[in-house]
């Protein structure tokens, strides 16, 4: 997956290391980044301690959001595959203490299921 995956809005699976060194600034001493996920410009950032999703803002992208979740405050989550006529998938995250999940939407792909299969092997753990 490349560049016009970016732009299609389809997930691509992104080099660890290069992300550890781009997020040098907010990770912790003992945290290694394990798997990264780039949708259009934001990341979906696992870690061994944490999920990190990053959501890049405004024309330019350098007001950056970092929303951090240990792993033991997914409470669970879901995944709603696109149909015939709904081109748009959709992960779904409930946090321990929040009402409404955090919802991140994929274009219609297979993608989606590698980001939910990372997910399940982090929060099991």
């Amino acid at each position: 997956m490349g560049f016009l995956d970016g732009l299609m809005g389809n997930v691509s699976e992104v080099d660890s290391k290069n992300v550890e060194r781009e997020l040098e600034a907010i990770i912790a001493v003992n945290e290694r980044v394990e798997k990264a996920y780039k949708l259009i410009r934001d990341l979906i950032v696992f870690t061994n301690t944490r999920l990190i999703l990053i959501d890049k803002q405004g024309m330019t992208g350098k007001k950056v959001e970092y929303h951090s979740i240990p792993y033991k405050s997914v409470a669970h989550f879901s995944v709603e595959t696109a149909g015939t006529f709904d081109m748009d998938a959709e992960l779904k995250i409930w946090i321990s203490g929040m009402a409404s999940p955090i919802t991140k939407q994929f274009k219609k792909d297979t993608s989606i299921y590698d980001v939910q299969k990372a997910l399940a092997t982090y929060v099991a753990k």
